[in-house]
């Protein structure tokens, strides 16, 4: 077996609870929709599917949550991503209401998925936005009274300077924004587990096999290399790893490099006192910093986001200065794991959710540019409604947002987008 085809030796490797695989693909199989890719998108989308009657096949081309959605920091956010103001001129003031009540519901889903299919996976509430600067904690001010006046389901609490103490025990911010209706978990579990769900649920599942090629028409065949499957519907859940499976979506979505380390577990009074409150956290920079505790009471601190296509040939001598910088008491802390991987990127920061205009049997989603965790349950919501019921509301505002294509070819993109990225850090330092 290909070596590259198993799960990076992470954290969450290591300390799944579900390790079971499922067979490749062997010989012919016909169902209602194919969904290709067994990462958050395409095992909740099966599943959504499953649960409306339809038969499904998922191929996934390594393991179950092999890429971002069994390697990602773990932090279940409110939000679709970035704000979502900006796109009232394509799906108006209603659209903008409606993706902000999507961004908070989606958490309410992943919640309500757990719950209903018993998936053990870590989660603890508690989410704190960290301000690097006084005007982003001003700009965290504002968020509170627009939270609070929209009637907000969970409670929320601006962390002034002087008490950020009570909140991490690092000199490095200048402020807080603490979300009780956000939280962390294990996410390899959490795919893993409904993985299992949709699997009893009658989807068959292939892991170990990658598409070849699509054939399409009124009936889409999929090629692996000791099989096929027949669908009238197809989903592409691929994200950053599509690579040239369907060019028309490739130049849409940019993988870029993010890396995390994970420490030796701490003694309790020391985890404690670094992250009182056992939240997650993660502050505004361009490159920014993500972290939170473990079950078991490890530092797991993440970030750093590439975009050269490159990644530093040690991640543990490339990550534990950042760590150190936020953290410097754990200067004699061992770093038990480290690991990368690669998260789609949009050029407007807002998931891609359609369908080919060639091909209106071909639906996709991908692109959540580092909020895939709570948004990739709300869009396999959005794929499964729109597939069997023709219609979708949720579907067709965020189809409505249009999306550029990365200049530069395959070869251009990440160099190029890289450069752009090195000048809002170098802006970042002088402002």
């Amino acid at each position: 077996m290909n070596p590259h085809a198993e799960h990076a030796a992470s954290y969450y490797a290591a300390t799944a609870r579900d390790s079971q695989p499922y067979p490749a693909l062997d010989g012919e199989i016909r169902a209602d929709v194919c969904v290709v890719g067994g990462g958050l998108t395409g095992v909740n989308t099966a599943l959504e599917l499953a649960l409306r009657g339809h038969s499904v096949v998922l191929l996934e081309g390594r393991r179950i949550g092999w890429g971002a959605s069994g390697r990602n920091g773990g932090q279940l956010i409110r939000g679709i991503g970035h704000d979502v103001s900006g796109f009232g001129k394509y799906v108006g003031e209603d659209g903008v209401r409606y993706l902000q009540r999507a961004g908070e519901d989606s958490v309410t889903l992943v919640a309500e998925r757990i719950a209903r299919f018993g998936i053990d996976c870590d989660l603890r509430w508690g989410f704190c936005e960290l301000a690097n600067t006084p005007a982003q904690f001003a700009g965290l001010r504002e968020e509170r009274d627009a939270l609070a006046a929209a009637g907000y389901a969970h409670p929320i609490e601006l962390v002034e300077p002087q008490r950020m103490g009570q909140v991490v025990a690092s000199d490095c911010y200048a402020g807080g924004l603490i979300d009780m209706g956000s939280g962390h978990l294990h996410p390899l579990d959490l795919v893993t587990g409904e993985a299992r769900a949709a699997s009893g649920l009658g989807v068959g599942i292939f892991e170990q096999s990658p598409v070849l090629r699509i054939e399409h028409g009124k009936e889409v065949v999929l090629h692996c290399a000791r099989g096929r499957v027949r669908a009238d519907a197809l989903v592409l859940g691929c994200n950053a790893h599509l690579d040239e499976l369907e060019p028309r979506l490739t130049g849409k979505v940019l993988p870029a490099g993010s890396y995390v380390i994970v420490t030796e577990p701490l003694p309790e009074e020391l985890a404690s006192r670094l992250i009182p409150q056992n939240l997650a956290l993660c502050d505004q920079k361009v490159g920014l910093d993500y972290y939170r505790l473990t079950a078991d009471r490890r530092l797991l601190f993440g970030g750093a986001c590439h975009y050269s296509g490159t990644d530093p040939k040690d991640i543990g001598a490339y990550m534990r200065p950042k760590m150190l910088k936020v953290f410097p008491q754990l200067a004699n802390v061992r770093i038990d794991y480290q690991w990368g991987g690669m998260i789609g990127i949009t050029a407007n920061r807002f998931p891609q959710v359609g369908r080919l205009a060639q091909h209106p049997n071909v639906y996709f989603a991908q692109g959540y540019s580092g909020h895939g965790l709570n948004v990739t349950h709300w869009t396999a919501k959005l794929l499964a409604e729109a597939i069997s019921v023709g219609q979708s509301r949720g579907f067709d505002v965020f189809s409505a947002v249009p999306h550029l294509t990365f200049p530069g070819g395959k070869l251009l993109r990440s160099p190029l987008l890289a450069l752009g990225m090195f000048w809002y850090r170098v802006r970042e330092a002088l402002g």
